[in-house]
């Protein structure tokens, strides 16, 4: 069994894709080499909720989504590989479909045509965005860079076929960096004043339960507020490869309506042993805020009869 989280559960429980953790903010890991994967390997591990419903055991062959700036005929292309430190910067990309064309056409996902994901490597300056897409297939969109190498993730799918991917393309930062250390786990995030309390416990290979419960001021909310079509938005990455895992709630038992709080469920599996560090956002107060934590996850134990 890998180490378990425990958490204070609020009530309704999440379900996620690895243990416990700690912190909040931003995330960023070291960056591997590009792999060859599925679309659908890795891009989301949480049953119903998420983008792929197909989480089998962790195999070459179900590697995590976003180590690969090409896949299937499209290519994220960065239009300045080298961007100043600062606030607000300007990032243009494109997303090459087959024949090196812009891609202008997607299929609505999770209240956007585009999800766009920064991340520096040392797991730190997280920040999923939406972008503006312009009639030449240009994606515009500031970010707060600070120096160091970064990596940026396009989650999307083409109109043309409607399938979910994924692509990562690296970015410098000019400046002199000075990378930090992962947090320890921790089953507890303090964020503006809110306290997020996960339960739970990753296991590789094994579909596992996550729950985040929300309190302020020692009070669970209660009445969190819609985002991306949902209470709660959980984005995972690997730390040495930044492989990306997105998971959206799961739906809860006997068709029930999903409530606004105080406890988000995520469903998913990890897929492999090893350090990952969670990005939870939820909404509330008209402000979507970013709980984060460092989970390690443990290898799969093969139990005899």
């Amino acid at each position: 069994m890998n180490t378990p989280v425990k958490l204070a559960a609020f009530g309704v429980g999440l379900v996620a894709v690895f243990g416990a953790a700690t912190g909040l903010g931003a995330v960023v890991g070291p960056v591997g080499p590009a792999a060859e994967e599925s679309s659908a390997a890795g891009h989301d591990m949480g049953g119903t909720a998420g983008h792929d419903d197909d989480a089998g055991p962790a195999t070459d062959a179900h590697l995590p989504a976003g180590l690969a700036v090409s896949e299937d005929g499209y290519t994220l292309a960065l239009d300045q590989p080298t961007l100043p430190a600062g606030a607000a910067i300007p990032l243009a990309f494109r997303v090459l479909g087959p024949g090196g064309v812009p891609l202008t056409d997607y299929a609505l996902r999770h209240d956007e045509d585009l999800h766009l994901v920064a991340v520096r490597r040392d797991l730190t300056g997280y920040q999923h965005m939406h972008p503006d897409l312009g009639a030449d297939g240009v994606w515009r969109v500031p970010l707060d860079l600070s120096p160091g190498s970064w990596r940026v993730f396009a989650d999307f799918a083409a109109g043309a076929d409607g399938e979910d991917r994924v692509l990562g393309a690296d970015l410098s930062v000019a400046g002199e960096y000075s990378p930090e250390p992962l947090p320890d786990p921790a089953a507890v995030a303090e964020v503006d004043g809110y306290t997020v309390v996960l339960d739970g416990s990753l296991t590789a290979g094994e579909e596992s339960e996550l729950r985040f419960g929300i309190s302020r001021d020692g009070v669970p909310v209660t009445d969190l507020q819609p985002y991306l079509g949902a209470f709660g938005h959980l984005v995972a990455l690997r730390s040495g490869d930044l492989g990306y895992l997105h998971v959206h709630p799961a739906d809860p038992p006997g068709g029930a309506a999903p409530a606004p709080g105080p406890n988000i469920a995520f469903v998913t599996t990890a897929p492999s042993a090893g350090s990952y560090r969670l990005f939870l956002d939820f909404r509330h107060g008209d402000v979507v805020r970013t709980a984060a934590f460092t989970v390690t996850v443990g290898a799969h134990e093969e139990h005899g009869s």
